[in-house]
């Protein structure tokens, strides 16, 4: 089945952390109403425990999302579990935990059509290698064993990451990188864009998105589209999928002016 039938005439909308906009980011609930609504794509951030788990969530720390404080790498995973990830974005979210990566692909699985968006947020930055590498393999291996390589993409800010993954699997996976190549950093010896499949280009201007599309590679807008004047102007750049915090908005103004199927 092909899962990526994206263009510049049928752009795919991603939920960025789920329907963030009205649920509280990174949890089941915000991946639900996304998945409910029609979303064709739910991007979603992975990080580890002080004790080896993977957890859903953005920040390196609970402080923003939770009623608790500290980093998420120095709590346990019963640490994380007992903290409310829901009441900071309202009182009806009160209960919401963060999800763990498990939960997280048992709920994909319950959606054979969609495409998913993981972003690893663990860097090979310092003492820290070894760990990017283990989270990053365990990953790809939670996809290859449970049917999900085919329609996800794997995303890092860390170009060093990316070229781990492409050295040691060629082409196997899709991978996600950023335009200005600064948001990858400086410590690579590749040039991302000639083995990745798509780049979030972090620009308004169209010759950029043009850049992106004459590397071979699928131009995608940002999550600052979220309105009739962003959408229209991700149609005239040419950008063939949209993350946003309101799938709601944009799903509906891409309908509405032809260009979702």
């Amino acid at each position: 089945m092909n899962y990526w039938r994206q263009s510049k005439n049928n752009i795919y909308v991603a939920a960025h952390r789920g329907w963030s906009e009205k649920y509280p980011e990174n949890t089941m609930l915000a991946f639900r109403a996304a998945a409910e609504l029609g979303v064709d794509q739910i991007e979603l951030d992975v990080r580890c425990t002080s004790d080896g788990e993977l957890v859903i969530i953005h920040d390196s720390t609970v402080d923003r999302t939770t009623n608790g404080h500290g980093a998420v790498a120095e709590l346990t995973l019963s640490e994380l579990r007992a903290l409310d990830a829901g009441s900071w974005k309202g009182e009806e979210f009160a209960g919401a935990r963060i999800p763990t990566l498990d939960e997280f692909i048992a709920f994909a699985r319950e959606y054979p059509n969609m495409t998913f968006d993981f972003e690893l947020k663990v860097y090979p930055d310092g003492d820290r290698e070894k760990l990017a590498y283990e989270v990053c393999d365990r990953v790809l291996k939670a996809l290859d064993g449970n049917g999900l390589t085919e329609r996800s993409v794997v995303n890092t800010f860390s170009g060093k990451l990316h070229e781990y993954i492409y050295k040691k699997h060629g082409m196997k996976y899709r991978l996600h990188v950023y335009y200005p190549i600064r948001h990858l950093g400086t410590d690579m010896t590749l040039f991302p864009y000639s083995y990745s499949y798509c780049s979030c280009v972090f620009s308004d201007q169209k010759s950029d998105f043009e850049y992106i599309d004459r590397c071979g590679i699928q131009p995608w807008a940002g999550a600052s589209v979220k309105d009739d004047a962003t959408v229209d102007l991700a149609i005239r750049n040419g950008a063939e999928l949209i993350t946003c915090n309101n799938p709601d908005v944009v799903l509906a103004l891409l309908k509405q002016k032809g260009y979702h199927e």
